[in-house]
């Protein structure tokens, strides 16, 4: 029994190969579908026009030569294999690619040239050797020719071969004639069969070539010439000329005497057969023929020879023509007079004798020509003629003149005779340089035998004369060289502008004449700036001694510094390298300040370097070092460092020997020099016998005397001066020495109250600007004590009071002319570790150390 059908697989569709056809085609895998691929079929690159077939890989692309339809001409063939096994097919696949009119013919060359001969009979058929080609087959081939224009004499035919391939022939339909048209030009179009027609064209020109179809022929049959008696060998009687329309050696013609010619007419009269020309070749006597008649043929080749007769009537002339004998003053050779140009006026050159053989006809003679020359009767002789120059020649004007002496009788008899005067050049003439001023320029640093430029000099003389040499004048440095022959300047050195920026001098044209003649022009030379030279400090070092306290932007020192460089090359800018938080420097004048007031305590000196960049670009640099040392003002009064206080004290015992050093007073001074060499002094003393004690005025110890006696016993005070040197004020502090004569101290709180009491010292030493006598005795009495120590403390302050503003005032009119500024009024500070000091502003002495 059957069984029920059991579900088919789907069947897929491979190409074996992708070759060729894998190209052009694509086959849908599950329905089989063929489809063109994206790429564009081209049957006339697919299929070559030859036969059999090409195989590209498992498809072959298959041409036919034969005539048979377009589509079994180029076939793709392509492999399909159908699967699954059990449906296992091969499947061989045929697609005809069909032509399409896609190509217009195309000749190969633009230009077709055919040559047809002139006399070529009608019919003539003539291939035309470059047929239009056409890719396309069948009707969309090459099938018709024809000419754009056939001027009625031509026409087309195609004919085609076994092969199918058609050839276009040129046809003659009328007669041509060289002679009237030598070349035809027209248009050949080629058209295929397709719809539309595409049409291709190229230039047809045809030729028409010669044939010996034409003779020569003269335009005269006769020529009637007249010849006098008289004439001289040589003389041209007349010319025959025939015309052959042909070309080349068709059109040759060649001219000889016919046999009906006597030979006595041959003899007399010379035939050229080339040129036609006829001229006289023997002297005409009395037995000459007065008449002869000359039968002349133009032959050509192949052709019945032309005829022209000349007639020649020889005149008999009974007289003879004047003769013209030269007799040269000049220098002359072979008829050619030369003359030196610059020769006076009036210079004779030739003398002419005029002789007429047959002495009964006037002769008259004249100059012919241009020319600054004269021809006159030189009396008082007849028929001689001087030839002579009416003004100075001129060789750069013109070399050479043609004149003519001529002669000729009542009868009209002509005689001339040339002369030819050639002017001889002299060296009248010097160099001419192009410019008299020759300005050049040039950077500085240049290479070795640089080019400056080329100097060019004219002399319009001849020869040597003309010949330019050049030099440098004796002005010009050495280092300059001139070329002698090429006028090129050149300089062997490198220049500098900085030592030489301008160079003036001459130079000299010399020609080569004998004398020789020269010019001279002047050049100048300016050296261009080049920035190579850097900033120059006028010292390495600068040192500037500037007094304390200057005040700040005052002037410190002026740093001088130079570019030898010009323009912006040399324009100097300066800057503060360091210390540019305190110092300033002005680029303008160079001048060094100080922002702030300087302080020699502080610091007593400062280094600083200072940095110079030009202008140039690149920059270039230099640095200095400038010293400053801040000079000492005497601005610090002594600092007692011993005794700490005005209040302490110190116990001398009575058994202190004589001599014995007690205590001493120590101070120190900021200030340097004589500014803070100090000197001690006890300008004040309180005690039972003060006297007992002396200070050393540079140390400071203080000693004992004398020996201390049973009522010397008691509190000392000695009130001591600490005075610098200074200069031009001292500056001094005070300090208070107590000293205690007991064996013990026995009770500290009453010589505590004892110093707690103002002192009624009286000051010892005379003040210059204290008009008070100070006392110097010993107040014995007690009770005026109180009331002299009150006036003297009184008196002391005043004094004090007065004598600061004295100075304040003079040091503030003073400052005017002292260059250290404002500050140089001396304060003292108050120190804070002796409270009791009495300071005073006014000097105790002036110093001059």
């Amino acid at each position: 029994g059957q069984h029920p059908a059991a579900p088919q697989p789907p069947l897929s569709f491979t190409l074996v190969s992708r070759g060729l056809g894998g190209q052009y085609v694509q086959l849908d895998n599950r329905s089989g579908e063929l489809h063109t691929s994206a790429v564009e079929i081209d049957r006339e690159a697919l299929c070559v026009e030859s036969s059999g077939a090409a195989v590209f890989g498992g498809a072959a692309a298959v041409s036919s030569s034969s005539s048979s339809s377009s589509s079994e001409s180029c076939l793709l063939l392509l492999d399909v294999l159908v699967l699954p096994q059990e449906y296992f097919r091969l499947v061989k696949v045929k697609i005809a690619i069909r032509d399409v009119n896609d190509n217009a013919p195309c000749f190969p060359v633009p230009h077709i040239r055919l040559s047809v001969p002139e006399n070529a009979p009608v019919n003539t058929r003539l291939a035309i050797e470059h047929p239009a080609l056409d890719p396309d087959v069948g009707t969309n081939g090459v099938q018709t020719y024809r000419l754009q224009d056939n001027y009625g004499v031509f026409t087309l035919d195609v004919e085609e071969n076994e092969n199918g391939e058609r050839t276009p022939y040129l046809i003659v339909m009328g007669a041509l004639d060289r002679e009237t048209r030598e070349e035809y030009v027209t248009v050949i179009v080629a058209e295929d069969g397709g719809t539309p027609p595409l049409v291709g064209s190229a230039t047809l020109t045809i030729g028409i070539s010669d044939i010996n179809d034409n003779c020569p022929q003269f335009s005269d049959s006769q020529l009637n010439v007249t010849l006098y008696g008289n004439s001289s060998l040589g003389t041209h009687v007349a010319t025959v000329h025939a015309v052959d329309m042909d070309l080349g050696s068709n059109a040759q013609i060649t001219y000889s005497y016919s046999q009906k010619v006597p030979q006595p007419s041959r003899d007399l009269f010379h035939l050229d057969e080339s040129t036609g020309n006829i001229t006289l070749s023997s002297k005409v006597d009395g037995d000459t023929l007065r008449l002869h008649r000359l039968i002349i043929l133009g032959n050509g080749p192949g052709c019945i020879p032309a005829v022209i007769t000349v007639l020649v009537t020889i005149i008999k002339v009974m007289m003879r023509p004047p003769e013209v004998v030269p007799r040269f003053i000049a220098n002359e050779v072979e008829g050619v007079v030369y003359l030196k140009e610059l020769e006076p006026i009036n210079t004779p050159i030739a003398f002419f004798t005029i002789k007429d053989p047959d002495e009964k006809y006037k002769v008259n003679c004249c100059l012919d020509g241009e020319g600054p020359f004269r021809l006159s009767p030189y009396k008082p002789y007849n028929n001689e003629y001087l030839l002579e120059t009416t003004k100075p020649l001129d060789y750069e004007t013109q070399q050479l003149y043609e004149i003519s002496v001529v002669a000729w009788n009542s009868e009209g008899f002509h005689v001339n005779k040339i002369v030819k005067v050639q002017v001889l050049d002299e060296n009248d003439n010097s160099p001419i340089f192009s410019q008299q001023l020759i300005e050049l320029s040039i950077e500085e640093n240049n290479v070795p035998n640089a080019y400056l430029t080329k100097l060019h000099a004219t002399d319009a003389d001849s020869g040597e004369r003309g010949q330019v040499s050049y030099f440098l004048g004796p002005d010009a440095p050495s280092y300059f060289s001139l070329d002698k022959t090429t006028g090129v300047l050149t300089v062997s050195t490198q220049l500098d502008r900085e030592e030489k920026e301008k160079y003036r001098y001459t130079v000299k044209a010399v020609d080569s004449g004998l004398p020789p003649r020269e010019s001279v022009a002047t050049v100048t030379i300016t050296v261009l700036d080049k920035n190579d030279n850097s900033p120059r400090f006028i010292n390495k070092d600068f040192s500037f001694f500037v007094p304390e306290n200057f005040p700040g932007f005052g002037e410190i020192g002026v740093i001088s510094v130079t570019d030898a460089d010009a323009g912006q090359n040399g324009w100097v800018a300066l800057s503060v390298l360091n210390g540019s938080d305190i110092f300033v420097i002005d680029t303008g004048k160079g001048v060094l300040r100080a922002k702030v007031s300087l302080d020699r305590e502080q610091q007593s000196s400062y280094i600083l370097w200072i940095e110079a960049v030009d202008g140039g670009d690149p920059a270039l640099s230099s640095t200095a070092k400038i010293t400053i040392l801040l000079l000492d003002i005497n601005d610090n009064p002594p600092l007692v460092l011993f005794p700490q206080s005005n209040m302490s004290y110190l116990l001398v015992l009575p058994s202190t020997l004589p001599g014995s050093p007690i205590t001493e007073v120590y101070a120190v001074d900021k200030d340097t020099g004589m500014n803070a060499v100090i000197a001690y002094s006890i300008i004040g003393r309180r005690g039972p016998r003060p006297e007992s004690f002396r200070i050393d005025p540079k140390t400071g110890n203080i000693t004992l005397e004398e020996s201390l006696m049973q009522n010397d016993y008691g509190l000392y005070r000695l009130l001591v001066k600490v005075s610098d040197h200074g200069y031009p004020e001292p500056l001094h502090s005070t300090v208070m020495v107590n000293l205690f004569v007991n064996d013990t101290v026995s009770n500290e709180s009453y010589i505590e109250s004892l110093l707690k009491k103002e002192p009624d010292i009286s000051i010892e030493e005379k003040q210059p600007q204290i008009s008070m006598e100070p006392t110097h005795k010993k107040m014995e009495s007690a009770s005026c004590m109180p009331a002299l120590v009150a006036l003297s403390i009184i008196s002391l302050g005043s004094i004090a009071l007065v004598t600061g503003m004295g100075i304040y005032i003079c040091l503030r009119k003073g400052k005017k002319h002292h260059r250290a500024g404002e500050n140089l009024e001396v304060q003292i500070p108050l120190n804070g570790r002796i409270n009791l000091h009495m300071l005073e502003k006014k000097p105790v002495e002036i110093s001059n150390i």
